[in-house]
């Protein structure tokens, strides 16, 4: 079984359901849901609960034998466009923290697919650039501005979800037929 770990749960069915429409070759596909919504990329950094849960997580899937683990996706950030301070840290934080997972779950070159913000607050276009830009291997970033945000202007609407779970699946499949 292919294992996706994902902070991003909305968009993760969608996701999964888009690979298996996709293609046959992945067999069975399975997610490892981490999410918790309204956090700074500082309370995933090495150590923290947050962090330590998803490092669990991604190991229990080689311990259990319940499959491979391919590919994480990630969708954070909002959170961090509030303060000046926390837009700046984001992209050397974010860095950190792929470089530290990589190595804390055994998989260094694992692919993760992150999405560049919708939306956010007074520096969304700070940490949208260390999304788009983040300079490290193996790193794909599917850009959800223009996707339908709810009234509140911040979380994606559910077709939008569906629609960017479609457009990770296709991150995905591009990714692994030009590295296979």
């Amino acid at each position: 079984m292919q294992t996706i770990n994902s902070r991003f749960v909305c968009a993760g069915m969608p996701f999964a359901n888009s690979l298996l429409n996709k293609t046959s070759f992945l067999g069975e596909i399975g997610l490892v849901p981490c999410a918790m919504a309204g956090n700074r990329i500082s309370q995933w950094q090495k150590g923290t609960f947050l962090y330590n849960q998803l490092v669990m997580r991604a190991k229990a899937v080689a311990v259990q034998e319940c499959g491979v683990t391919r590919a994480m996706l990630w969708y954070q950030g909002e959170s961090d466009t509030t303060l000046l301070s926390n837009a700046n840290a984001y992209k050397g934080k974010m860095q950190q923290f792929f470089t530290d997972l990589r190595s804390d779950v055994g998989i260094p070159d694992l692919l993760i697919i992150q999405v560049a913000l919708a939306s956010g607050t007074n520096y969304t276009d700070i940490v949208r650039e260390a999304q788009l830009n983040p300079d490290l291997a193996n790193v794909v970033t599917v850009d959800a501005r223009g996707l339908e945000l709810h009234k509140d202007n911040l979380h994606l609407t559910a077709s939008s979800q569906v629609l960017l779970g479609h457009m990770m699946a296709d991150a995905y499949l591009q990714t692994i037929s030009t590295t296979s």
